[in-house]
């Protein structure tokens, strides 16, 4: 098992099939009556999160304290950080109060793999920028694996946001090595130029959403991120959802199997339609339990299970 988990790009074909096939067995955890696992008794796991969060930071919380691991949560409203200190700084401290994994969360990209020069201990990174999110994208691929059956083979459609979107890279470079096939579907604005050839050759791009529905598995929409958008990279959000938003007549496009899948937040009536959002077919809510899961995995993985 690998030290540290910054990017889509460490896991190979064992390492994740690995995770996926453990956070199975942490799934079952949750049918139970007390939800706890002994597994990370003693260790101590620091979520230091430099922007806001509500999914993420509470679902490695629970995983943590599933397997009853000691969770500080540190956010850099009201802390020293508000005062100057920088990542460095921050990072001496929590290795002086010996913590045994940081999950964190920072607007640069690249802050994770720094912080994995400074600490001795493991290092999840929970999204940096507009880099990666990696274990967004194995609660993904776990979710479609639990629905679908299988990885290898299948078609996923990512839609939307790419430019902007840490979840598109972390699971194209993901599902790529699991055997899926990617294609990027979104406004030429909002697609970076050679993406696809720079995360995984062979994935493909298309700007029409219609063309691609009917040939798709799964179908993952992206949020718009409008708070990191200087420009405008589309005329209006009317004009956005009447392209590339999934609303009932485009549903009925996919093949009947298919299903749909979003990280969250939603924009509602944007980038996806409530009763898409809501249908028997979206896996959105299964995603979040899905999360906990998966990153109870990862911890044990990193802290527990590889004996280092």
């Amino acid at each position: 098992m690998i030290r540290h988990l910054l990017s889509g790009a460490d896991l190979d074909a064992a390492t994740a099939t690995q995770i996926l096939d453990t956070a199975a067995e942490m799934a079952t955890v949750a049918g139970r009556e007390v939800k706890k696992l002994p597994a990370l008794r003693g260790r101590t796991v620091v979520n230091l999160f430099y922007e806001d969060s509500t999914r993420t930071r509470i679902s490695f919380e629970a995983a943590a304290k599933r397997l009853s691991a000691d969770v500080i949560n540190f956010s850099a409203k009201g802390s020293s950080v508000a005062k100057g200190e920088s990542l460095k700084d921050t990072a001496l401290t929590l290795q002086a109060m010996g913590a045994d994994a940081v999950v964190v969360r920072h607007p640069a990209s690249g802050a994770p793999h720094r912080l994995a020069n400074w600490v001795d201990g493991s290092v999840v990174n929970a999204g940096d920028g507009t880099h990666e999110h990696p274990t967004q994208a194995l609660l993904d691929a776990y979710t479609m694996r639990s629905r679908l059956g299988r990885l290898a083979g299948l078609h996923v459609a990512i839609v939307g946001d790419v430019l902007h979107s840490r979840v598109a890279r972390s699971n194209v470079l993901l599902l790529s090595t699991l055997g899926a096939k990617v294609t990027l579907v979104g406004p030429p604005t909002l697609i970076p130029v050679d993406i696809s050839q720079a995360l995984a050759p062979g994935t493909d791009v298309s700007y029409d959403l219609d063309a691609v529905l009917p040939g798709v598995d799964v179908v993952m929409m992206l949020r718009v991120q409008r708070e990191r958008m200087g420009d405008s990279y589309f005329p209006s959000a009317r004009e956005y959802a009447r392209r590339y938003g999934l609303d009932g007549p485009r549903l009925r496009r996919l093949p009947e199997h298919a299903i749909v899948m979003h990280p969250g937040p939603m924009n509602r009536g944007m980038e996806i339609a409530p009763e898409v959002a809501d249908s028997p077919r979206s896996t959105i809510v299964e995603q979040v339990a899905n999360g906990v899961s998966v990153r109870m995995a990862v911890l044990y993985l990193l802290l527990g299970g590889n004996n280092r």
